[in-house]
């Protein structure tokens, strides 16, 4: 959706500056200019696209939705608050924060890897949507060997504890013996889903990584805590998924 005319409380909020009435109190202490001059009433508009907004002399951009790819550490929850627990929201910068995004689908307190944050709630419902069986792929490390069987197993759709039958998978085995490595790709989201098929394999995930969601990849420069905004390249074919 494209916006034309914008508020500049609103522009100024969504870009992250502060709150709506934090916004307010910066224009009326003249901090605000639109086009060079200074505008004291948050209630006038600018045009996106060709109206300049500065802040303190800095250069402001309309942005309504921001996406970042993150690299969720362990021991961090896929929320935006817990009264016990830290969550992925707490990592981020307080302007990042601000822009009020929230975790694009679960993943494990003790699992690690890319984890997507928007404010977009479109393009995350069409993410998530059970419809859609967008893939992700998994790195695991497993007690036990695994072999052909798992491997057909998964192919043909594994059958949880709760008799709930899975959507056929792939498995990749790299290492095979007392303990195994392997990638796994799922086109689902049912509550520790991996762990709970490897379960039904007789096996017990050790180390859980998400590497992909969709098209998107997680960046290997990226370290467990770290995060950015999606690059242009990135983010085209996600936006793609949101009609």
């Amino acid at each position: 959706m494209v916006v034309e005319n914008v508020r500049l409380d609103k522009w100024l909020a969504t870009a992250g500056i502060g709150t709506r009435s934090e916004v307010k109190k910066l224009c009326k202490a003249g901090r605000v200019r639109v086009n060079g001059e200074v505008v004291k009433d948050p209630a006038v508009h600018a045009v996106v696209g060709r109206d300049v907004v500065e802040c303190d002399g800095e250069p402001i951009p309309y942005e309504q939705f921001v996406y970042f790819m993150m690299y969720k550490p362990q021991g961090v929850l896929s929320a935006t608050e817990d009264v016990r627990q830290p969550v992925v929201t707490e990592l981020l910068a307080a302007r990042d924060r601000s822009y009020g995004v929230f975790p694009v689908g679960r993943l494990d307190k003790d699992a690690e890897g890319l984890l997507l944050l928007t404010n977009d709630g479109q393009l995350a419902h069409s993410l998530l949507s059970p419809k859609r069986h967008v893939p992700k792929r998994y790195f695991v490390r497993v007690e036990g060997c695994l072999d052909e069987r798992d491997r057909d197993a998964i192919a043909a759709g594994v059958i949880l504890e709760d008799g709930y039958a899975c959507l056929p998978g792939r498995l990749e085995i790299h290492v095979a013996g007392d303990e195994s490595e392997a990638s796994i790709e799922i086109y689902e989201g049912k509550f520790h889903q991996v762990k709970r098929m490897f379960q039904a394999l007789g096996k017990q995930v050790t180390f859980l990584k998400r590497v992909t969601m969709g098209p998107l990849v997680l960046d290997p420069g990226l370290t467990p805590g770290a995060y950015r905004p999606l690059s242009a390249v990135e983010l085209e074919p996600l936006l793609k998924l949101r009609a």
